[in-house]
């Protein structure tokens, strides 16, 4: 079943990891489980026991969020920024943070969720390109995030059992007997990794229950905290000097408003564990990893019995008591210590309790927690991304499973990773990278919302509706300040990392089934400028080619199709297709299947060009329900292109895409190019030569210009474009009328205008333009050709224009007229006076037209392309086949040739 699939299969399995399990379980009977109904008792394997909202999301929330802040780093804050601006960092990380908590909420009420927490969201909302690399990029955090708080547990035991250095060296309790060197910290660090992995490997049921009993450890160690505040009495702490030269006293003064005072203000000074100088942003880095949590539920999702009610309640009741209780203990914290003693003692909070084990305890069980839900939370996000296949055989690893539906391989990877993070040996070293990998994570969550949003989906009807775009808009803006904040180096670096992914994945991953936003935000957005694009404020000006592209069969077809990409200038361009039928007769539309082929057809060509495909029972009438209907709002073809009537073997062009539209050898994911076999020279057209001319003469009825194309199936673009000198040869006059030598009509402009476009082309700038002045010897060259060379500066045109005598060619058009009866001459001029256009189609001898054609070959070189005057069809049905014969004889062997008509002006001359 696919993301495709209709609502009717909604919900079936309660989750993909479920799914997968039964898939694999032995006995299921293949793939669609057909034996799994007659004996579920039997083949079913035991279902891991889902986790409810208190136990799957608010606790492991409200750990990650304590952790090493409220214990270890609550009096660093206030002791350098001051009450003042801890409460600022707090506000201003919440807010952040809150904002991310709405898009969160209302991305996961919207629908199904699965594994995989915030990255699941993601690559459901925005594709798997913004997904994947985002999802790296939260992986990461949490990485970085179980080694950040595997470093404090350290940090914390060193402080209690570790060996005194400097001149407490030989001072310390009986107590105090660990090494502290980095490598004894590095041990003791990887021991703890290793508790964690152990937890980790057990499963997610196992997990749950161990943070549950930390949690009543570390709400009683918060509860006798707040109660020494008021107990304990006032008295004297022993902390290290700066300089480690030797100890001195602090004070714990008790509820004093003079202390309180000293501590409103910012005191910025030297971190004693780093040798750093602190500042706001430092501070707010580590602060904010306290914040962090807030996806410790989300990551869970996958475990979780109801995913979309469970997260929205337990992660806002998680955020919201945190904010209580970071704000109250620092007031408290600031109205009782001294300055001295938050700044030079981060265990602070262990010497004024009643009772100096509860802290401890606490400190150890928060942060131990803390460590086994971002490794936890890293595995789930690892095995998602492995599950989805975004980057292939490099994380397929990690998609194993226990029988009891652990991911065991995403864990020891993420374990591993852990590991290396720990060498940096310290809690602030690492915390600014942590803070700034969760926050591009965060930015990322409300920009998935924010395009949801935007794009006004009809399927975005999130259950959670107190959030709003502004929000959205305020967590991605905040996020984005913070991380440049903290530090440019490191924002600069993810961000430049992130889009790096990002262009991976977009050309390596498989197209997925999931949906890209990006189709619906351009949806929204082409339709509210095609609104705004007016027709009636078209002008001359800003004219350009916008092509509907006839094509018969796109095998015969394909150098054509390439040619016509180049000329459209940036406009429409549409390949048009018409299929003989009758719906009536048929039980269901035969063009929806052939869609993909053509899109498919359109990628491998590398083309920018739409598909409109129609039915109907002659040929001309699907050309004239394409030329009425294709396009849409100001953006409609202006110009048409038909390939020539005439008898030349069609080539196959897609034999270098693909061998044979049964071809075998294609894996079955890869789309094919399923079209017709090409027609055997002597068989038999799906158009009669009336019927062609007809379409040509309906589309100049439409005011649509047009081009005939012919012997394109031996253009070879590549060849073209590698010569030395490419030259385009455009002749201007209507060489079936010798009587008429204008040479500024509309259609010889359009003319012009289109070899131009082709020249403009980037791959065609080389390409010189070649215009021909067809002259009689015994008039003046001079004066045509300067009129001809003033009509081109002023169209800027770059052109060489080449004089042609054709006195012989024209001498036999009046020869033949000379034997015309006095009759047939008024007839002659009846009808073109009566159909307003001169048809010629009786006037013109073979003779004649085979002269213009050798006078075409003989000019120059060999050019890449021809352009020639298309005269309009004449009026009288009857003369069709002549006209199409009259075309064929003058354009015979000439190589690549647009025959053109234009019915609009296209130039200008002003601003």
């Amino acid at each position: 079943m696919t993301d495709r699939t209709p609502l009717l299969h909604y919900r079936l399995s309660s989750s993909i990891t479920d799914a997968d399990r039964l898939h694999h379980a032995p006995g299921t009977g293949g793939r669609d489980g057909s034996q799994l109904r007659g004996s579920s008792s039997r083949t079913q394997t035991p279902q891991p026991q889902k986790l409810s909202t208190f136990f799957g999301v608010v606790i492991p929330t409200l750990l990650s969020m304590f952790s090493v802040v409220v214990f270890l780093r609550i009096g660093f804050a206030v002791g350098q920024s001051g009450l003042y601006q801890t409460i600022a960092m707090f506000i201003v990380a919440y807010i952040i943070i809150g904002m991310t908590v709405l898009s969160v909420c209302a991305i996961s009420t919207n629908g199904a969720l699965d594994a995989g927490g915030a990255y699941y969201m993601i690559s459901r909302a925005l594709g798997p390109e913004f997904g994947g690399s985002i999802g790296i990029m939260f992986f990461l955090a949490n990485v970085c995030g179980s080694a950040l708080f595997v470093l404090g547990l350290v940090e914390s035991i060193m402080d209690t059992f570790g060996v005194p250095q400097g001149p407490e060296a030989g001072l310390g309790s009986s107590v105090q007997v660990l090494p502290r060197t980095y490598w004894w910290e590095l041990l003791y660090g990887t021991s703890i990794l290793l508790l964690c992995l152990l937890v980790c490997l057990v499963g997610a049921h196992i997990y749950a229950k161990a943070t549950f009993i930390i949690f009543l450890i570390v709400l009683v160690a918060l509860i006798t905290i707040f109660i020494s505040f008021f107990v304990v009495k006032p008295h004297e702490v022993t902390v290290p000097l700066l300089n480690g030269t030797g100890t001195t006293t602090a004070n714990f003064t008790g509820f004093k408003l003079a202390t309180l005072q000293e501590n409103l203000m910012g005191g910025y000074t030297v971190d004693y564990t780093t040798g750093n100088m602190m500042s706001f942003a430092t501070v707010f880095a580590v602060m904010f990893n306290g914040c962090t949590g807030i996806m410790a539920g989300s990551n869970m999702s996958g475990d979780l019995k109801t995913p979309s009610y469970s997260i929205p309640r337990g992660t806002i009741t998680a955020v919201m008591f945190t904010y209580i209780i970071y704000n109250l203990l620092s007031v408290m914290v600031a109205c009782s210590c001294d300055r001295l003693l938050l700044q030079r003692d981060y265990s602070f909070l262990r010497d004024i309790n009643v009772w100096h084990p509860f802290v401890t305890v606490g400190v150890y069980s928060s942060t131990l927690s803390a460590a086994m839900s971002n490794l936890i939370g890293a595995s789930r996000i690892l095995y998602a991304m492995a599950r989805d296949d975004l980057f292939g055989k490099v994380l397929a690893p990690a998609k194993m499973m226990s029988r009891s539906g652990n991911p065991w391989a995403a864990v020891l990877i993420s374990w591993f990773l852990v590991q290396l993070v720990l060498f940096s040996g310290k809690l602030n070293t690492i915390a600014g990278i942590v803070a700034i990998f969760f926050m591009l994570v965060y930015a990322a969550v409300d920009l998935a919302c924010l395009a949801l949003e935007w794009a006004s989906a009809p399927n975005f009807r999130p259950t959670f509706r107190y959030f709003t775009w502004h929000t959205c808009v305020l967590g991605i803006v905040g996020c984005g300040i913070m991380m440049f904040l903290i530090n440019p180096i490191y924002a600069s670096a993810s961000i430049a990392f992130m889009l790096f992914l990002l262009v991976i994945i977009h050309y390596l991953s498989p197209t997925s089934s999931w949906g890209y936003i990006s189709q619906a935000l351009i949806f929204h957005q082409v339709r509210k400028y095609l609104l705004m694009l007016d027709v009636r404020k078209d002008h001359v000006k800003f004219w350009r080619p916008q092509v509907l592209l006839m094509v018969a069969n796109p095998r015969s077809s394909v150098e054509l199709i390439g040619f016509v990409n180049d000329i459209k200038k940036s406009g429409l361009y549409v390949l048009g297709h018409v299929e003989l039928g009758d719906l009536d007769m048929l039980p269901s539309d035969p063009l929806q299947s052939r869609y993909d082929s053509w899109l498919t057809l359109v990628d491998k060509l590398n083309i920018k060009a739409f598909v409109n495909l129609t039915l109907a029972d002659t040929i001309r009438h699907g050309v004239q329900q394409l030329l009425f209907i294709s396009g849409l709002g100001g953006m409609r073809p202006n110009t048409m292109v038909l390939g020539f009537y005439d008898d030349c073997e069609p080539q196959d062009g897609l034999e270098e895409f693909v061998g044979s539209a049964m071809d075998t050898s294609l894996p079955v994911e890869e789309p094919r190019l399923n079209f017709p076999a090409l027609r055997q020279t002597a068989g038999r057209k799906a158009l009669s030569m009336e019927d062609y001319v007809a379409v040509v003469s309906d589309s100049v009825k439409m005011l649509k210009n047009v081009a005939l194309a012919r012997y394109f199936s031996d253009f070879d673009r590549k060849e073209v474009l590698g010569r030395k000198a490419v030259f385009v040869d455009v002749w201007p006059l209507n060489l079936m009328r010798p009587d008429s030598i204008n040479y500024v009509d509309t259609c010889s402009l359009f003319l012009l205008q289109l070899a131009c476009v082709l020249t403009m082309v980037r791959s065609w700038r080389q390409a010189r333009l070649r215009l021909f002045l067809c002259v009689e010897s015994g008039r003046s060259v001079q004066g045509p050709e300067e009129k001809l060379r003033q009509l081109l500066r002023e169209l800027r045109i770059k052109a060489d224009i080449h004089t042609v005598a054709w006195d012989s060619v024209v001498a036999l058009h009046w020869h033949k007229q000379a034997g015309r009866k006095p009759e047939e001459e008024m007839e002659l001029e009846e009808e073109d006076f009566v159909n307003s256009f001169p048809s010629n189609a009786t006037r013109i001898s073979d003779d004649y037209l085979q002269a213009i054609n050798r006078m075409i070959l003989q000019q120059a070189s060999e050019p890449a392309v021809r352009f020639l005057y298309l005269p309009r069809p004449p009026a009288d049905t009857s003369l069709y086949h002549t006209y199409l014969r009259h075309l064929d004889i003058m354009t015979k062997d000439l190589g690549p040739t647009l025959l053109i008509h234009g019915v609009t002006p296209v130039t200008s001359t002003h601003l």
